[in-house]
């Protein structure tokens, strides 16, 4: 099996561990990724509903920006305060090219002598490139190839953690801390990608094996792949790069103003400055100019609707697409996130997607669709 440009597929540390536990491989961001394992999609998403799941997320990247500049300078490159972030505060980040359009999204954390910065794998090179040409002249950029990075999730992620490394149960969403496992220096943030209470925890490769086949030898724990991984994710409203934002996709139009900071964008010395800020800070100012807004759909019709169907007003006329979609096995309905024109923007709005030339009556529903469990003490 090899990547889309021919090279072969990498393999993250626990790669054995995904074949023995009878894991089927696909190729996902250059790597050979489980997308399942033998109980299936659906038990994996409900599993981790009500218990707890172990992913495999090493194929994000993991960097290190380090000086005291660099929490001025990653700022010069996303809408986000993060000069103002407290000590092992974890906070949502965009990195944006010069038309406002979304290189990536990202999360980032102040560990106090450091930024520790998670990007999407399938963005990484790129990213750290352009991380290191606008701001490597000012700050360290220290990329991690050596760290392996496992997400635990589920309501039942903090008991199982806890018994393993003390501490960690004092974290709440969004903060994280060092931690030591078995000699494993270890980074736990309490957040994660599925809606649920969780971690990420930042560990060794050498490590990474005997970590996971720790986590999953306790009797809650099984281990999730990147099917229900994403079947979570869409639950919970959240957005996949390269499917519901991307270069062409500005924060605004994406719906994610609440990931710009006052400070960013309130006429302080420290509005703006960040690549296309003229575009996105008049979409802030003036939503009305908006051409298409992110919205989260529901199907009044249980008919799976995927991407990218077209979405169609009564009168037939196109008015945007769905971006993300699939049957949620929480609500057994049909969902999906999707770019329409603003008028049809509104909650309770009824469309119409087209799936093998059938209109699906859908309507526009706040998100996230499952109510999330965030720890936030």
């Amino acid at each position: 099996m090899t990547a889309a440009d021919n090279q072969p597929l990498r393999h993250t540390p626990l790669f054995a561990l995904h074949q023995q536990l009878g894991a089927r491989m696909v190729a996902f961001a250059g790597y050979s990724m489980p997308v399942q394992y033998p109980q299936g999609l659906m038990a994996e998403h409900l599993h981790t509903r009500k218990a707890a799941g172990l992913f495999d997320v090493s194929h994000m990247g993991q960097l290190l920006l380090r000086g005291a500049d660099a929490a001025a300078a990653l700022e010069t490159l996303m809408p986000v305060d993060v000069q103002d972030l407290g000590v092992h505060k974890q906070r949502y980040g965009l990195l944006l090219n010069d038309q406002g359009g979304i290189l990536d999204d990202l999360m980032f954390v102040n560990r106090g002598d450091d930024l520790f910065v998670i990007v999407n794998g399938a963005c990484k090179q790129a990213d750290i490139a352009h991380i290191q040409a606008r701001i490597g002249q000012r700050c360290e950029v220290i990329p991690l190839p050596d760290q392996a990075l496992l997400a635990l999730q589920g309501p039942q992620a903090v008991t199982v953690l806890a018994r393993l490394i003390s501490g960690v149960s004092q974290l709440v969403f969004m903060t994280g801390g060092h931690f030591d496992w078995q000699g494993h220096a270890l980074y736990i943030t309490r957040s994660g990608y599925t809606g649920e209470d969780g971690f990420e925890i930042s560990v060794p490769a050498g490590g990474a094996e005997a970590l996971a086949q720790t986590l999953l030898a306790q009797s809650e724990v099984a281990p999730i792949g990147l099917g229900a991984r994403n079947s979570l994710r869409l639950e919970a409203g959240l957005c996949l790069y390269g499917n519901d934002i991307d270069t062409t996709t500005t924060p605004v139009e994406a719906a994610l103003n609440w990931a710009i900071q006052k400070v960013r964008r309130s006429g302080g010395a420290r509005e703006g400055g960040f690549p296309g800020a003229s575009i996105v800070l008049e979409q802030l100012q003036n939503p009305q100019q908006l051409q298409r807004k992110r919205v989260g759909l529901l199907a009044l019709e249980r008919i799976p609707v995927r991407e990218p169907a077209v979405l169609e007003n009564m009168d037939g006329q196109h008015i945007g697409h769905i971006t993300s979609g699939l049957l949620s096995p929480t609500l057994n309905q049909p969902v999906a996130l999707a770019y329409v024109q603003p008028d049809y923007a509104a909650l309770d709005t009824e469309i119409f997607a087209m799936v093998r030339g059938k209109p699906v009556p859908m309507k526009v529903t706040a998100t996230p669709f499952v109510p999330t469990n965030y720890y936030r003490g």
